[in-house]
């Protein structure tokens, strides 16, 4: 029930499509008798909007999301897995094409093939299926294996889940199926700004991994003030920051993290993997 009520949920709260949609509803009220509503509604819609696209809103929301979870000390010892989360593949655009299509979170799956190839004993681990609410016969797991070994990553390396939908169920299924033994080292990678909510799941369903974010898209400092990028960029880190933001509520609420902002913790019984901050990152 959760995954169907999220979807449905974010149709209506996408911000910029909300917004259109509370101007839409200013002018249908400015033919009625609630006129002066009507342009109070437009004039907020507006200002709501010049926000949106005009403002580093989106970069300052995701900025303590990113900057969460720093890379890996370089004592890192060799993990036992590497997982990396689905969400990097646009299944409808690969179905059409006929052509694996990624998106901007390409960087989970090539930094995935990139730490298979410097850690050849370790399991390579994609999880995802279908997060479209009605085509769900579509699976990124599969996409994945096509682009891994296009990649050159071995196929008996590779390791795969294909029915989850979501995070949680990525965490949950991702446990059941590689059976983490105490000790093992396990690199969780996946975008910097979904690593906390990531690894909050991940250690609810008692699953310790290692987080190794990717994609950033932040700049750091006062270049984030700054526009940097495209208009829709920027639209794009503000949908993107308010749905995380959203779905940390949403999971802490429903009892699937332990934490509303999960952050780094010291680890007394492996301190090679405590708080990476004070350590140099990997190369």
């Amino acid at each position: 029930m959760f995954f169907p009520v999220s979807k449905v949920f974010w149709l209506a709260a996408e911000p910029v499509q909300l917004l259109v949609l509370l101007a839409l509803v200013g002018v249908g009220l400015g033919l009625t008798r609630y006129a002066r509503a009507g342009r109070r509604l437009m004039v907020g819609a507006i200002l709501g909007l010049a926000l949106c696209l005009l403002s580093p809103l989106g970069a300052l929301l995701l900025r303590p999301l990113e900057t969460r979870f720093p890379a890996p000390g370089a004592n890192l010892p060799d993990p036992a897995g590497i997982i990396v989360l689905g969400g990097a593949i646009s299944l409808t655009r690969t179905a059409a094409s006929g052509q694996v299509v990624l998106t901007s979170d390409a960087n989970r799956l090539t930094a995935g093939a990139e730490l298979a190839r410097r850690y050849p004993r370790a399991r390579l681990v994609f999880t995802g299926g279908s997060g479209d609410l009605f085509r769900t016969e579509l699976s990124e797991a599969s996409a994945a294996r096509h682009l891994w070994r296009a990649l050159g990553v071995p196929e008996e390396q590779m390791l795969f889940e294909s029915r989850s939908r979501n995070t949680w169920e990525n965490a949950l299924f991702t446990r059941d199926l590689v059976d983490p033994k105490p000790g093992e080292t396990w690199l969780l990678v996946t975008s910097a700004w979904h690593m906390p909510r990531s690894v909050g799941i991940f250690r609810r369903v008692g699953f310790p991994v290692v987080p190794y974010p990717v994609a950033q898209r932040t700049l750091g400092g006062g270049l984030d003030l700054v526009p940097q990028s495209h208009i829709v960029d920027r639209l794009f880190m503000l949908d993107m920051a308010i749905r995380e933001w959203i779905g940390l509520l949403a999971y802490r609420l429903t009892g699937k993290t332990d934490e509303l902002l999960p952050g780094p913790r010291e680890n007394p019984q492996r301190p090679d993997l405590a708080d990476a901050s004070s350590k140099g990152s990997l190369p």
